[in-house]
């Protein structure tokens, strides 16, 4: 089973986002972390609310979750934090996957970012994916519709809507940076919307649901009987 932190939002989850249970093909416990909104964890970016993850985090791992993610790629802040407190491996935030995928990359071809908040992903915080601070980005339009439903929640969602903002912010990355070969998308809300962004650019995407399937491939398999103490 793999454990979820969830920030404390009012929108709908639907499949294809991080936050809903029936996105994955195997079972997933979610622990949304009281007052943990994205204007607290994403706009102001402070460490208040990190005791708080951790303490959520550890009652997962207690109900027998062999990994810890996350639904906020800007929780890569507490990558290194989380992993340190935990007894099971953390995987915060699709930003970790650029190094990765810029190794992949032709020669001269590089990953952008396409992200919830532009503003807010500054060089700090893709140093701690360890990335390039310098990476390519480009985020939906802060007074869209996507912005505004994940920032102040909404009762439903329009797909359709929420697409058109994220194949937009993908549009002008590609058109501000000629030179890119892959897109990486930071929000673990856009996974829903990654086959319109294919389909607009037809570039390689990388997704927060495709990262995390993959990190369940392999701790899936793991065992709790040994304390991080004894295993290294």
């Amino acid at each position: 089973m793999l454990g979820i932190l969830s920030l404390d939002t009012s929108f709908p989850r639907i499949e294809g986002d991080v936050g809903a249970a029936r996105t994955f093909p195997f079972e997933v416990r979610h622990a949304t972390v009281p007052g943990s909104t994205v204007d607290d964890v994403v706009h102001r970016a402070g460490d208040e609310l990190l005791p708080q993850f951790v303490q959520a985090a550890r009652g997962l791992v207690e109900q027998g979750c062999v990994g810890i993610a996350t639904t906020c790629g800007f929780l890569v802040r507490w990558q290194r934090q989380l992993a340190a407190e935990l007894d099971v491996p953390v995987l915060t935030s699709p930003l970790l996957m650029l190094p990765l995928v810029n190794a992949c990359l032709p020669r001269h071809r590089k990953a952008g970012v396409v992200t919830y908040s532009a503003a807010a992903l500054s060089p700090r915080v893709l140093e701690a994916a360890g990335a390039d601070p310098f990476t390519p980005l480009a985020g939906v339009d802060p007074a869209g519709y996507f912005s505004r439903t994940i920032r102040h929640g909404a009762a439903e969602l329009d797909r359709s809507r929420m697409s058109d903002d994220v194949v937009a912010a993908a549009r002008q990355l590609v058109a501000t940076h000629h030179d890119l070969g892959a897109i990486v998308l930071e929000c673990a809300n856009m996974p829903p919307y990654r086959d319109a962004v294919v389909a607009a650019l037809e570039l390689p995407v990388f997704d927060a649901v495709q990262l995390i399937t993959w990190f369940h491939g392999a701790v899936a398999g793991s065992s709790r009987r040994h304390s991080r103490r004894n295993l290294w």
